[in-house]
């Protein structure tokens, strides 16, 4: 009784599958064998691999002369998106009994970040609601060694500060979602005295008692005797948090007491805090489209306001992570309203099957008559059930399998989606809104709707303190946020809270508005395993390798993202202007306007480390960061296939259907099977004709490889093209987590947008 009890609390008050982020963090931590010695928790201070950077800098500096690039600016790759296991979700996913092989403290990501992916910038981005004061002194800590065994003049690593905001609302009105917060500065008396965690949800659930003492005692022994250590110390990690005083609202930043845990119910009040703290800040957005834990009927539009839009920190748009991609819109939605506002459940489409439609077919299932009204009004039911539970609709089907949804909520033609896509919060509807309400002026001083114009990025999110896990699809365990419980009975508890109710045959209703119903405790788990890659890739056009030159980059939107795989590219404008325009740019004109696209594939990579990382870690510390693989390149590169070149025309007046604005893709040019890479050049004849505000952005896609979950659900369709059964890339024992669950995918990469105005009067 008391273990059933214990399991359940311990559900309730650290379970978030994904992110959000449940309770305190984890210091450095010694671990029982399977992990990290005390000793190792450090940043490795030896040889860095000033050698290997300067290779990489010499191969670069040749593409530029062969192709005619700035040999002024370098491409470098990072990752700004990365969480240790000072993040709850990530300590309870390296847990022995989660499959996970032991803790990962932050030096832990300056090591890998340097010796495992060889990067040349990246980020700790914690969870804030996990965050007490000590932890994130630690965490400063950590990235002021990292960047104190290079070169400051010359870096091998750039290593900047940071946390994760993680909003979470329970409806699609008070839903807000997630932002990176990344510091141009480290020093103590520039940055922050505590990070700024969010309100709602996350941190109602980040601050949940583990128990009662005698649960606290006793827990770790019953749930996991081997690993009690681990678990004693995540409940007491737990209790701190919970008992670590909130700050007092309305008072100055500055004026707030040092020990007190700081948080921001919405983005405008964020914003607030982060300019009484002051100093240079970007919040980037990610994560938009994840059905994980975003409620069903959630879109951007609120957010295009003077009061939540903030283009000083807000310039960025996380477009990749290891948790899917967010660019691609879609007109189909999982729920819908009638004239009065009410919930209804869409009608399935050829292309998209939404889930409380499925809710009803498997009830429809278990009638004795399924033409019965009684039957009907039983599966309209279980069809408002699933719309009023949210993310937790997948519950309401009481002994309903993961298998049994086969593939409703999934976006099937998107390029390696997130989970249950939300299409109204993907990258190109947000680009084609327009707000006509709040205008703002542009870059000639002429009135415009206010819209957002963010350059594109990726980046990992990844939970196992590993930066830019995405140079080789092996290792889906090692290399991406697979996980699983090991066992039935652990399974039942955590991963699947339908095994705990009673099996009946009608749905089980949830409300989500009820605010004793924590979504995130109920947010879908086991499907999400099809839905975990190895992550993006943030790379920037750098004047220099320095922190400044980085972050001006940064700041000029003069930036990609890839899928992983470290493409080069560039999009300039070359026409309209009088001089080349790079991508990230905004321009005003009246003149055709005509691009250029040069891309090159990413190198071929050589199993195995290079020398130096085998050298500065040795081979044991190496398998156990880097699972004994590093980015490791060849001389051969792989082919881009074809550029894509992607419109969208803002809305121009107020309620322009979305249809038609969105070109994807507008144009496509097929490559040449040349390692050299490909170029191309286009014009856009019809923007003097429409005259009309237009971005434009391009995608460098690379021949299809095999790829880590490529196939995410690995349906198997009937002859009219519907999934009849699915292959669940599950995480919930060894023998599974072993499978990679390749297939072909196309990695890309995907430019900043150049945002071209037309020009509304004479200079």
């Amino acid at each position: 009784m008391l273990k059933g009890a214990v399991l359940q609390n311990l559900y309730k008050a650290t379970f978030v599958f994904m992110l959000l982020i449940t309770a305190a963090a984890i210091a450095f931590v010694a671990f029982d064998g399977r992990g990290v010695p005390e000793k190792d928790s450090l940043v490795h201070v030896g040889e860095v691999p000033g050698e290997w950077v300067k290779e990489r800098q010499q191969r670069q500096a040749e593409v530029s002369v062969n192709i005619g690039t700035s040999p002024h600016k370098q491409i470098l790759f990072g990752d700004l998106h990365v969480h240790s296991t000072f993040s709850t979700d990530a300590f309870f996913w390296s847990l022995p009994m989660m499959n996970g092989e032991g803790t990962h403290p932050p030096a832990d990501a300056c090591n890998y970040a340097r010796y495992c992916s060889n990067l040349d910038f990246w980020s700790l981005t914690d969870h804030a609601e996990n965050l007490v004061p000590r932890h994130w002194t630690m965490i400063k800590d950590m990235v002021r060694q990292c960047n104190a065994v290079t070169d400051p003049a010359d870096p091998d690593l750039v290593t900047f500060l940071g946390w994760e905001w993680s909003q979470v609302g329970q409806t699609p009105e008070n839903h807000y979602g997630h932002r990176n917060i990344v510091l141009l500065e480290t020093e103590e008396d520039k940055v922050p005295v505590r990070p700024i965690a969010s309100g709602g949800v996350a941190a109602q659930a980040a601050r949940q008692s583990p128990g009662s003492l005698l649960e606290q005692t006793l827990g770790p022994y019953l749930i996991d005797f081997r690993n009690r250590d681990l678990l004693k110390q995540m409940f007491s990690k737990q209790a701190e948090l919970a008992a670590t005083t909130m700050c007092p609202q309305g008072v100055h930043v500055k004026d707030l007491p040092v020990d007190c845990v700081e948080s921001a119910e919405t983005p405008e009040a964020l914003w607030k805090k982060l300019d009484q703290w002051g100093g240079e800040v970007l919040a980037i957005p990610h994560g938009t489209t994840w059905g994980f834990y975003t409620p069903p009927g959630s879109k951007w539009d609120k957010q295009l306001t003077n009061a939540h839009n903030n283009s000083k920190y807000q310039r960025l748009f996380e477009m990749m992570s290891g948790h899917g991609n967010s660019e691609e819109y879609r007109d189909w939605r999982a729920v819908a309203y009638d004239g009065q506002g009410r919930m209804m459940c869409p009608a399935p489409t050829v292309d998209y099957t939404p889930c409380c439609h499925r809710a009803g077919e498997l009830i429809g299932e278990r009638c004795d008559d399924p033409g019965s009204a009684a039957c009907q009004a039983k599966i309209e039911k279980a069809q408002m059930d699933y719309l009023n539970a949210g993310v937790a609709g997948h519950l309401v089907v009481s002994g309903a399998r993961p298998e049994d949804w086969l593939n409703c909520g999934q976006c099937k033609d998107c390029f390696l989606p997130a989970l249950n896509y939300r299409p109204g919060n993907s990258a190109q509807y947000i680009m084609a809104l327009s707000n006509f309400d709040e205008p703002v002026t542009n870059a000639a001083g002429e009135p415009k709707p206010q819209r957002f114009r963010f350059g594109f990025i990726a980046s990992s999110d990844n939970h196992a303190a590993q930066p830019g896990t995405g140079y080789k699809e092996s290792g889906r365990h090692k290399s991406s946020d697979a996980f699983g419980p090991v066992g039935d009975s652990i399974r039942q508890t955590f991963s699947d809270p339908a095994k705990r109710m009673e099996y009946a045959q009608e749905s089980i209703p949830f409300d989500r508005h009820n605010t004793n119903f924590n979504l995130l405790q109920y947010a879908e788990s086991e499907r999400q395993g099809s839905y975990f890659y190895t992550g993006g890739l943030f790379a920037a056009h750098s004047a220099g390798r320095g922190r400044q030159a980085v972050w001006d980059a940064l700041q000029r939107k003069e930036v990609y993202g890839t899928s992983g795989d470290r493409i080069l590219l560039w999009f300039d404008l070359v026409s309209g202007t009088g001089a080349e325009v790079p991508m990230g740019s905004e321009i005003v004109t009246k003149i055709t306007p005509r691009f250029r696209v040069r891309a090159i594939g990413a190198f071929a990579q050589k199993p195995g480390c290079p020398q130096h990382s085998v050298q500065a870690l040795g081979e044991d510390r190496l398998n156990y960061m880097c699972g004994g693989e590093c980015y490791n390149p060849s001389n051969d590169r792989k082919l881009i296939e074809r550029i894509e070149v992607v419109r969208i025309k803002p809305q121009a007046y107020k309620g322009e259907r979305m249809e038609g604005l969105i070109e994807d893709p507008w144009r496509v040019f097929p490559c040449e099977s040349d390692a050299a890479g490909c170029e191309v050049e286009f014009e856009d004849g019809d923007f003097t004709e429409d005259k009309r505000d237009v971005l434009y952005y391009v995608r460098a896609i690379q021949a299809a490889s095999p790829t880590i979950n490529g196939e995410q659900l690995r349906c198997e369709d009937d002859e009219n093209g519907q999934c009849v059964s699915v292959s669940i890339c599950y995480g919930d024992d060894r023998t599974a987590l072993q499978d990679d669950c390749l297939a072909p995918a196309s990695e890309r990469a995907w430019s900043s947008p150049i945002f071209v105005d037309y020009e509304i009067h004479e200079p």
